[in-house]
């Protein structure tokens, strides 16, 4: 089989499947939108930046060399998202007290910190805007040189109508620039007088002295657009045309508009071959909102300090939960829906666990059984099948748990390995391992998030069997008692005495 040829991605941009074929294989370019880094990382984000770290690994995984660039925005990004309001980080520090990069710092430390807690892998490169003012501030030259964006009263905006007479603003989003110029002489929005249309928008801003960040250009002090940046990160780290740019779907209108615009009015070139969008995530089927009081924050999701949650859920247990909902549909969370996914995260766990321990015998009298034979080869194929049916990880994840039945059969002696050839055995062990630790990065979490030694565990199902033999059966029944508070029952088998995560 070979999982790469299949490959289908949902483009965005041309609103279908396609087959993924990089620009110049082996090498594939990645560009996702990182966070603004003036408050906590939010688990919207979260499951953004988790889909996005399975594409990295899945394309690693097939043999691409992937540079993965993902931004952290640290200036620039207005309260209202365009060209209204005040700059998120500057906000922020004043609300503090404190340096707008002290709260960059703060805030940047605490993202990865909860990007590391849920196993996804760093970037390639991880730029900032502040660390790329000066290739912001010439390309806002070169735009203003190819008569795509004019000056007014130390700002400079992007020419939209101008863009739009030889180029297709909208394409992405799907917007009409006719509908929005409707409107235009009815609203009043803050630097609109400076605007030709309503519709353009800032690639630098002029800033009042109040501003907290701000720097000196032929325009006069100010700072960049919150668009740009990713415009100038993407292009310089990855060439003017590369493989794939993605985000959350709130970013499709118009930050990621803006970037195709921008990109097309520096180079004359179309910038992104791919464009991938996740979608938003809900609470109890309603939209998160810190007014309705729904929303939970990563932190509060792992201690289970939440109204919202009868116990905590480790970040390996919402790893899992969340590639059970395919990335472009919304995903709903709710308590019933993690307890479930709790389970099948330690079923899932419980099937590596016996796999890392199953050899294949070195001599084994072969009476092959077809039906399991054809039953691990279907099974291993839909795994991959899954995966390929634009990242559906729903599909993948259904295929390992059949591969687990096989490997759980296996363990207990209901399936006996004469039963099934090496060359099975060997693909059923590596494709539940690899695809499960490798390609969506679900690892061994002990549970309640206690970080217990396996030896621990190992010197407690000693004293349990210890306990039997002499038929204490007072002590057994206290083991037993103690290990499932911890998360781990025994199994009496028929020749050895195993562990497993209860389930």
């Amino acid at each position: 089989m070979n999982p790469e040829k299949d490959l289908l991605l949902y483009n965005t941009l041309t609103r279908k499947r396609e087959k993924f074929e990089p620009i110049d294989a082996p090498f594939v370019g990645m560009y996702v939108c990182g966070p603004t880094v003036y408050n906590d990382v939010h688990l919207g984000n979260c499951r953004t930046f988790t889909f996005f770290d399975v594409v990295y690994r899945y394309l690693s995984y097939l043999g691409y060399k992937v540079r993965y660039v993902r931004n952290i925005t640290d200036v620039g990004h207005l309260t209202g998202d365009s060209d209204e309001g005040d700059d998120k980080i500057s906000k922020q520090a004043r609300l503090e007290k404190i340096e707008p990069m002290e709260v960059v710092q703060r805030y940047t430390n605490g993202f990865h910190d909860v990007m590391l807690e849920l196993g996804n892998i760093p970037p390639s490169i991880e730029p900032t805007a502040t660390g790329h003012l000066i290739e912001q501030i010439e390309m806002v030259k070169q735009i203003l040189k190819n008569g795509f964006a004019y000056e007014s009263n130390g700002s400079v905006y992007f020419d939209v109508v101008k863009y739009n007479e030889s180029h297709n603003y909208g394409k992405l989003s799907g917007r009409n620039i006719e509908e929005q110029l409707e409107g235009q002489g009815t609203r009043k929005l803050d630097g609109q007088d400076e605007k030709k249309n309503s519709v353009d928008f800032a690639i630098w801003k002029n800033a009042d002295p109040s501003h907290l960040m701000q720097w000196n250009t032929e325009w006069g002090k100010g700072f960049p657009g919150w668009h740009l940046e990713c415009s100038v990160m993407s292009t310089k780290y990855l060439g003017n045309e590369f493989d794939i740019h993605g985000g959350g779907m709130d970013l499709q209108f118009p930050h990621h508009e803006c970037e195709i615009a921008q990109a097309v009015a520096t180079t004359g070139k179309e910038p992104v071959k791919y464009w991938l969008h996740s979608n938003m995530l809900t609470m109890n089927g309603t939209k998160m909102s810190k007014s309705l009081g729904n929303v939970i924050m990563p932190e509060e999701l792992f201690t289970g300090n939440s109204e919202l949650l009868t116990e905590a859920y480790s970040p390996m247990v919402f790893r899992f939960f969340m590639f059970q909902t395919h990335y472009r549909s919304t995903m709903d969370i709710t308590d019933d829906a993690l307890k479930a996914a709790k389970k099948g995260y330690f079923k899932l766990m419980n099937g590596i666990k016996n796999a890392k321990s199953l050899e294949y015998p070195e001599t084994v009298e072969l009476n092959v059984n077809e039906k399991h034979e054809s039953d691990i080869q279907k099974s291993v194929t839909s795994v991959f099948r899954g995966i390929n049916d634009d990242f559906n990880t729903a599909k993948s994840i259904a295929a390992l748990f059949n591969l687990v039945k096989k490997i759980n059969m296996l363990h207990t002696g209901q399936l006996e390995f004469s039963q099934i050839s090496k060359e099975s055995f060997d693909k059923l062990k590596s494709t539940l391992i690899d695809f499960t630790e490798q390609v969506l990065g679900i690892k061994e979490e002990l549970p309640q998030g206690e970080k217990m030694l396996k030896e621990m565990i190992v010197t407690l199902v000693e004293m349990y069997k210890e306990a039997k033999e002499a038929r204490n059966y007072e002590k057994v029944d206290y083991l037993r008692s103690k290990a499932k508070e911890i998360g781990i029952v025994f199994k009496d088998m028929k020749d050895k005495i195993d562990w497993a995560y209860d389930e």
